[in-house]
């Protein structure tokens, strides 16, 4: 969703961004998600999925991801119980401990949560909700970071046991941590060899969890720009990146994802994360506002059949099933 300041024109009343959501919808897209921070100005996150939520029928709403650290996390619970009720149970919950360096630290003094133990502190929030979900009666909750005596049953969301909750970040850490404890992987690697090496340990991770056979959805969130410019749209994600990091392309490239060109380009760029195992693809339309990123949905959901093409070969050759989808 583009739900940042940065991708609003002068013009442009952020309330477009929720219009975005419906047309994507209508466009053929199968997940709408919004992003979370407290560096820039923009719509918080759970407050624009349960706008789109009253507006769209079919849609997943998703976190891309959530940082759990900037709410407290009972009250958290609630409101993300609040969010898949009034969605029917379409929510997806991408959560994450928050980036190293300036786009993490100052975050957190902002939200005032203690840096340390950011990731024991993200999963014993899951599992403090996952409690707070199903609990039928006052509960004790004691983790290395969170304390919590006498609580009371919560907001039960839509679905028994709550909405998926897939973790953002591939460190040898993170990928043992998404096997042993989440329902889905949604990371950025730059290089698709990366991909399918962690996606490989998750899965080791979870068997000897004894989690093999538990749902486990491969997602990958990727900057797109499907473009016919004769620099393969190097120098509009130069500008995106600038815009939104205050960073050339150059570093971008080597943090996050990337699919920029012609739609073949983009489609051969795609392709190799489905090759790679990738199941749920979360596209980050790389254009500066929502004008022109509403003029890339058309272009870019008209990749859908030559990828579902090329995830029926990648499923032939690895016995997966399952379907691309994409924001």
């Amino acid at each position: 969703m583009p739900s940042t300041k940065a991708q609003w024109s002068a013009r442009t009343d952020p309330r477009e961004a929720v219009a975005f959501g419906v047309r994507a919808e209508r466009t053929g897209f199968d997940s709408l998600w919004a992003t979370d921070s407290l560096l820039t100005p923009r719509l918080e996150a759970l407050t624009v999925l349960a706008a789109l939520a009253a507006v769209t029928d079919r849609v997943t709403l998703g976190t891309g991801a959530l940082l759990p650290a900037l709410r407290t996390p009972v009250q958290a619970a609630q409101t993300v119980a609040s969010v898949d009720l009034l969605s029917g149970g379409r929510l997806v919950l991408g959560v994450g401990a928050g980036f190293p360096g300036r786009f993490g630290r100052p975050v957190y003094a902002m939200a005032g949560t203690p840096w340390e133990n950011r990731f024991t502190r993200l999963d014993e929030t899951v599992a403090l909700w996952r409690r707070l979900w199903t609990a039928e009666a006052p509960f004790s909750f004691h983790g290395q970071v969170l304390h919590f005596d006498d609580v009371l049953p919560a907001t039960r969301p839509f679905r028994p046991g709550g909405p998926p909750i897939w973790l953002g970040g591939a460190t040898p850490a993170a990928l043992a941590r998404t096997g042993r404890l989440y329902d889905g992987w949604l990371p950025y690697p730059p290089d698709p060899a990366d991909y399918r090496t962690g996606l490989a340990a998750v899965r080791a991770a979870a068997v000897g969890a004894g989690r093999g056979d538990a749902p486990m959805t491969p997602a990958l969130f990727v900057n797109t720009l499907v473009t016919d410019a004769a620099d393969g749209g190097r120098a509009a994600l130069d500008a995106y990146a600038r815009a939104n990091y205050g960073q050339p392309v150059e570093v971008m490239e080597t943090i996050q994802a990337n699919a920029a060109g012609t739609p073949q380009a983009v489609l051969e760029q795609l392709g190799r994360y489905v090759a790679a195992g990738a199941r749920h693809l979360v596209l980050r339309v790389a254009a500066p506002d929502i004008p022109a990123q509403l003029a890339q949905l058309d272009r870019l959901v008209a990749l859908r059949p030559a990828l579902n093409s090329l995830l029926t070969g990648a499923s032939g050759a690895t016995g997966a099933g399952a379907g691309v989808r994409r924001r």
